[in-house]
């Protein structure tokens, strides 16, 4: 399998779930789309002139406990992160993503459904080349406490991320993400997370109506509410570490850099693209 030329999908598949912050039930369809067209989201309950959304970092317009990107039109399509993730892990760079709602699934809070299914169908080559930016200069974004960095690295990813909590049982982690390397399949597999003194504030903010213990983690004190615990040790910062990977997939390319950031998020991998 060659990591020179762009992919796509060998077949279409087919998906359903709800969305973790409306609620809403949606279908979403994956199609096999022709080089060069990058990843394109079509919102099919909305009329054809208005219903394009491309997968574009200049297209997010909300960074809040999700990624939503959104048309000239005002169209959007919400917590794109997961799936993201799951085309930047298996090389995948042109699929048309159809979907009849506002919000993609959240399955199971991970991308595992998504890689699940992308493998099923299988991938395919085509005849041009991927498209890479190579960081040839430092760039940084602080905001308080919290930065992100990126800075040249040859020919591979490396995401070092930490996340700090008061949390007693999250408390402080840190992890290197080398995408050459790692074991993409606990990435994909680490969970999104709570703290439970958050819920009521998330819901009156009018998110997470699809939210439950079944699509996230939630975290009481130092206690873990999901019945079976952890997937991972690694589970909180490898999930913050998947949101970042599909953030950046809204480049548009694969991109060749050692990435570090403390207390990251949504909204600073976006200003980092920017």
């Amino acid at each position: 399998m060659s990591q020179k030329f762009q992919k796509t999908l060998k077949e279409q598949l087919e998906l359903n779930g709800t969305g973790l912050h409306t609620g809403v039930e949606v279908n979403l369809i994956l199609k096999p789309s022709e080089a060069n067209t990058g990843i394109i989201f079509k919102r099919t309950d909305v009329e054809k002139s208005k219903n394009i959304i491309e997968a574009s970092y200049k297209n997010v317009s909300s960074a809040t406990l999700c990624t939503k990107i959104e048309n000239s039109e005002g169209v959007s399509v919400s917590t794109v992160e997961h799936l993201m993730a799951a085309f930047y892990g298996e090389g995948i760079d042109n699929v048309l993503v159809e979907i009849n709602g506002p919000e993609l699934p959240i399955m199971d809070g991970s991308s595992f459904d998504f890689v699940d299914a992308i493998r099923s169908v299988g991938t395919e080559d085509q005849k041009s080349m991927k498209r890479i930016i190579n960081v040839l200069k430092k760039t940084e974004v602080k905001d308080g406490d919290k930065f992100i960095s990126i800075e040249p690295l040859d020919k591979d990813l490396i995401i070092d991320f930490e996340i700090v909590y008061k949390n007693p049982l999250i408390r402080t982690r840190r992890k290197e993400f080398k995408l050459s390397e790692a074991d993409l399949n606990s990435i994909y597999n680490s969970r999104t997370f709570c703290l439970y003194e958050d819920i009521d504030q998330i819901i009156n903010s009018g998110l997470a109506k699809g939210g439950s213990l079944e699509n996230a983690i939630v975290v009481k004190e130092n206690k873990i509410l999901n019945e079976n615990g952890l997937r991972n040790r690694h589970e909180f910062v490898s999930h913050k570490i998947l949101d970042c990977l599909g953030d950046l997939m809204l480049s548009g390319n694969r991109i060749y850099g050692l990435i570090k950031t403390s207390q990251g998020g949504h909204l600073l991998t976006n200003k980092l693209l920017r």
